[in-house]
């Protein structure tokens, strides 16, 4: 009966409603005209009789719509709490019918882009969670929103770290990570010794955004020892083919030369001997310096430590390097350093400094007292480096210049790691690079 009332329009429903009332009016009017002498009386006692009858039926009739209209209301309510499982049934047609059909595809779409969705994230979250890739999310509050799983073995000891202050975090981390968010921006840092073979090389990267209206930092730590130790197998065979090559340039034509002064002597021809000799020498003598240079990395003696104040060592370095000073001036601040070897490896990291494109203004050099170390910061104002010349900037003979050995920054960091002391790279905010060596006090 309900489906047979859905199927007939409402007007029709209340145009037969309304001449049946009618009729039934008229009808008792007719019939209590027998008792009310006055016509309009009875009408009107008619029509008082009759109207709870047709409200009952007005009601009847608009039941179905009624609890229609509920339903979408409960169901749009549903849509809002993020639940699309509701749909609706209206077997008539007409314009409710339109609505019904049309809100029904509404939550089907709905539903489909909500499947989708969890799909995505759920493809995402285990994305991220497996990563080899360290990941947080830190809320402006400092406090940690998502770690991955490679963050929570790094940082956590395979702990959650969700909700967790992440300065907290920082202060029980190794002192290398501290240290290069102290820095800020973005950079490379041992943790570990080298000298035991348990050291690892990360490289740092720090992006801001916003989500949802507040600013977030999102902080990636990459494990890069292995690909490193891939890249030195690799740039080892290449300085092989480098050596090889410049001793061949060399060996060939002295050999050359070396008999063709046998037979000017042979033939006693001996006013062309001097010019052969000369370029015999010549060729001689770069080889030496060649192999000299090469030799001086690969053969690296250990330290001499000896006290020296850091005020008298900063007045010999600018003697030779020009450079902002910004660090203690006092005699007591001493400092166990073989002042050779410092000497060498800070001359390499401020004649790279000048050569940055920084201005000779913006080279400086800053000296700090930490509690156990001696941070020295070598710092301009240059291009920086991007990801992949920050990822191998420490390698022996990798170089981006035309004419660069590559071994500035790997002496540097052989330099400290012999000292006890680590080598770190970091990309500074505004522009430029800053090298930071830490070293025992």
């Amino acid at each position: 009966m309900q489906a047979w009332r859905q199927r007939i329009p409402l007007s029709l429903q209340f145009a037969a409603l309304a001449f049946a009332y009618m009729l039934a009016a008229a009808a008792l009017a007719l019939l209590l005209s027998r008792w009310i002498e006055r016509a309009w009386i009875a009408g009107f006692v008619a029509v008082a009789l009759l109207a709870p009858l047709l409200a009952y039926h007005v009601r009847r009739a608009f039941a179905p719509m009624n609890s229609l209209f509920r339903a979408l209301e409960g169901s749009v309510a549903s849509y809002r709490d993020g639940d699309y499982a509701f749909g609706l049934s209206w077997r008539g047609g007409g314009d409710l019918g339109a609505l019904v059909a049309s809100h029904n595809a509404l939550g089907d779409a709905l539903r489909d882009q909500r499947l989708s969705l969890v799909q995505r994230e759920l493809l995402l979250d285990t994305m991220v969670q497996n990563t080899p890739v360290a990941m947080l999310l830190v809320d402006p509050a400092r406090r940690i929103v998502l770690g991955n799983i490679a963050a929570r073995k790094l940082l956590g000891d395979g702990k959650r770290l969700e909700g967790h202050a992440f300065d907290e975090l920082l202060e029980s981390a190794p002192d290398a990570l501290r240290e290069a968010f102290e820095r800020g921006g973005d950079g490379m840092f041992t943790v570990g010794d080298a000298d035991s073979d348990n050291e690892d090389i990360y490289h740092l990267s720090r992006r801001q955004f916003r989500l949802n209206g507040r600013r977030h930092e999102l902080v990636l730590l990459r494990q890069l020892t292995a690909e490193l130790r891939r890249q030195e197998v690799q740039t080892w065979k290449k300085v092989i083919r480098v050596i090889s090559h410049e001793l061949n340039n060399s060996l060939a034509p002295i050999a050359s030369l070396a008999h063709s002064g046998a037979e000017l002597l042979r033939r006693g021809q001996h006013e062309r001997l001097p010019a052969a000799l000369s370029t015999i020498e010549e060729r001689a003598r770069h080889l030496e310096g060649f192999i000299r240079d090469y030799a001086r990395f690969a053969k690296m003696p250990a330290p001499r430590l000896e006290p020296v104040p850091w005020p008298h060592f900063v007045a010999q370095l600018r003697a030779q390097v020009p450079f902002a000073y910004d660090g203690p001036d006092s005699p007591a601040a001493i400092a166990r350093i073989d002042v050779a070897q410092l000497e060498q490896a800070l001359i390499n990291l401020l004649k790279n400094a000048h050569e940055s494109g920084s201005k000779p203004d913006d080279v400086a050099l800053s000296l700090r007292r930490l509690p156990e170390h001696w941070r020295i910061d070598v710092l301009d104002r240059g291009q920086g480096m991007n990801e992949a010349v920050l990822a191998n900037a420490l390698l022996p003979f990798y170089s981006t210049k035309r004419h660069g050995t590559g071994l500035g920054l790997a002496l540097a960091r052989e330099i400290a790691e012999a000292h006890g002391g680590r080598i770190a790279l970091l990309n500074r905010d505004g522009g430029g690079l800053c090298v930071s060596l830490v070293l025992p006090a």
